[in-house]
């Protein structure tokens, strides 16, 4: 049994996520740690609110809330609606705890002791009208790179060029808006990033095995123009965690607060730690997984993230690991995502454009959704939602293929034998085909969700799905009943327990559906099918079984319709 490691990217408080955002990170972070879990390894999945910088500060202004109670009350909606995904996280904290404000304080003052913090006078934008300094999110302007004109001042998210705010062309305050800005002094912390370059570069290099996505981001970023660059890690803010050295007071650095993108990560760790004090358990407990000095060098682990995200993840918090010269773990793989657009677009917040995680449950269970999501996960390029897939997907695959094989099954048998398992004979030459190549594709299905190729994890599964009904349209024990019932009684055995297959196979993709198969079933065996032959004799002859409600409903033409002029942005 292996000791697997799993964060997602950490969703910025400010707001409800759109099915992007869960998409690039969360939803196939859930898939392989319920994967990993089906086949018996000790999984830790840990994720976060992100509640620190100017988003934050500039939401709860919006909201006209204290920037504390704003913060404290999305993270309860987006712990909420990660709970109507089924997202299994084993712990979804929050990036302003106490354990993180100790362990980020922690880190700068092991980073200054070992020479990789400067302090640094910088000149900033100062907001006369707003009486304060501007730290990077407070302004907007137009990236000088691609020409976007709502750039933010430290990343355009039109190009992902990485900016400071001085780079900016017309900036303009995004409290006030006001463009009666100028420029001054002020003293923050920079992470030498530049003097770790040579371990950065040979820890990427080492990781022949990471996708094409991630690796090129990362390498463009150490190459590309003057190369991997010192970054800020302090902001005058007031919303954040308070700049210490360890525990002792920076001096110089009053009043100011960690940048966010410094402390964010660190989260990952807290949020083991929050764990292990939720659970009443001793700092062992966490370490063991963080520490290679205590356990944590047998672990294997990997992190899920949006290419967004991924310059931060494979240079600046391995920065901050590596120059602590302590013994913390390094992630082994990043799985990276490119971006979902929406219906020949983008997402769009501002707009009302797209589909949000709370409007998409108020619509259609959470299977429904996981479901597109993963087989049309962006991996190797962007890709498209769009009303008339999803309906497609959901009619074929979902209600068409596995939903028809359940119903017909369980319909069938209680018809026929009543409503317990019947006896069933031996396997004939249908059935040691169907056994065969369901051995075949299970261990197929097996190595991409290990590979974390989701789609074709996806593909795979609908395709042992498929296997199944192709057995039932040729074997046909609807007309085999009629002159040789102990024969038909066999298949109907058989296809039952294909049923509960069926259900451990497709948890990780769609959870309450599979519960739902393995209820109806009676049953609560959940043993992965590692043997084929014996998984489809593991419901005991005489056990009770039930039709089940409908597993999915067909999506009409009308909803469709209404739904995409709902979620278009446009106004009526």
């Amino acid at each position: 049994m292996a000791r697997i490691l799993i964060t997602s990217a950490i969703p910025y408080i400010n707001g409800i996520k759109h099915l992007g955002n869960l998409v690039g990170s969360q939803l196939p972070a859930d898939l392989y740690a319920r994967y990993m879990r089906a086949r018996g390894h000790e999984v830790m999945f840990i994720c976060a609110t992100d509640e620190h910088g100017t988003p934050a500060e500039l939401a709860a202004a919006k909201a006209g809330k204290p920037v504390e109670v704003y913060c404290a009350e999305m993270h309860e909606v987006q712990k909420d609606l990660a709970a109507g995904f089924r997202l299994s996280f084993d712990h979804f904290g929050r990036s302003s705890s106490q354990r993180n404000h100790l362990l980020t304080q922690h880190f700068a003052g092991k980073l200054a002791d070992n020479g990789f913090i400067e302090e640094v006078s910088e000149a900033q934008v100062y907001s006369i009208d707003d009486h304060r300094f501007l730290p990077d999110r407070y302004i907007e302007g137009t990236c000088p790179n691609c020409g976007y004109d709502k750039a933010r001042g430290d990343q355009c998210e039109n190009c992902t060029k990485q900016l400071d705010p001085t780079d900016l062309i017309n900036p303009r305050s995004a409290i006030s808006g006001s463009t009666n800005l100028e420029v001054r002094q002020t003293k923050h912390l920079y992470l030498r990033q530049k003097a770790l370059r040579g371990e950065i570069e040979a820890w990427i290099d080492s990781k022949t095995d990471w996708p094409i996505l991630t690796t090129s981001i990362a390498k463009k970023w150490l190459n590309d123009g003057d190369g991997l660059q010192d970054r800020g890690i302090t902001r005058d803010l007031h919303w954040g965690i308070p700049v210490k050295k360890g525990n002792q007071p920076w001096p110089g650095m009053e009043g100011k607060v960690f940048y966010v993108w410094f402390d964010a990560p660190i989260e990952y760790i807290a949020g083991t730690a929050e764990w292990a004090d939720a659970q009443g358990h001793a700092d062992s407990a966490w370490e063991r997984w963080w520490r290679t000095d205590k356990g944590a060098q047998d672990v294997r682990y990997v992190q899920f993230m949006g290419k967004d995200n991924v310059p931060f993840h494979t240079l600046s918090f391995p920065a901050t690991i590596m120059g602590s010269r302590e013994p913390w773990k390094l992630v082994d793989y990043i799985k990276s995502f490119n971006y979902l657009n929406y219906d020949g677009g983008q997402f769009s917040t501002s707009q009302g454009r797209g589909v949000f995680m709370d409007q998409a449950l108020s619509i259609l269970p959470a299977d429904y959704w996981r479901w597109w999501l993963l087989s049309h996960a962006p991996e190797s390029s962007d890709s498209e939602f769009t009303w008339e897939n999803f309906q497609a997907s959901v009619n074929k695959d979902l209600a068409d293929v596995l939903g028809n094989l359940v119903s017909r099954v369980t319909k069938f048998a209680t018809s026929k034998f009543g409503a317990t398992i019947p006896a069933g004979g031996n396997f004939g030459p249908m059935e040691t085909a169907l056994i065969a190549e369901l051995g075949a594709r299970i261990r197929d299905y097996e190595s991409l969700m290990e590979a974390m190729e989701v789609r074709k994890a996806a593909a795979e599964l609908r395709a042992i799905w498929v296997a199944g009904n192709e057995y039932l349209q040729a074997a046909a024990p609807w007309s085999v009943v009629k002159t040789d019932p102990e024969a038909a009684q066999a298949m109907v055995r058989l296809a039952l327990n294909l049923i509960r297959v069926y259900a451990v196979l497709s948890r990780p993709f769609i959870p309450d559906a599979s519960a739902a198969m393995m209820a109806a079933l009676g049953s609560d065996d959940w043993s992965w099918p590692d043997a084929v032959p014996d998984a489809l004799r593991a419901l005991p002859p005489g056990q009770e079984f039930r039709v089940p409600e409908n597993l999915f409903r067909k999506i009409t033409d009308e909803e469709r319709a209404d739904w995409q002029t709902r979620f278009s942005g446009v106004r009526t």
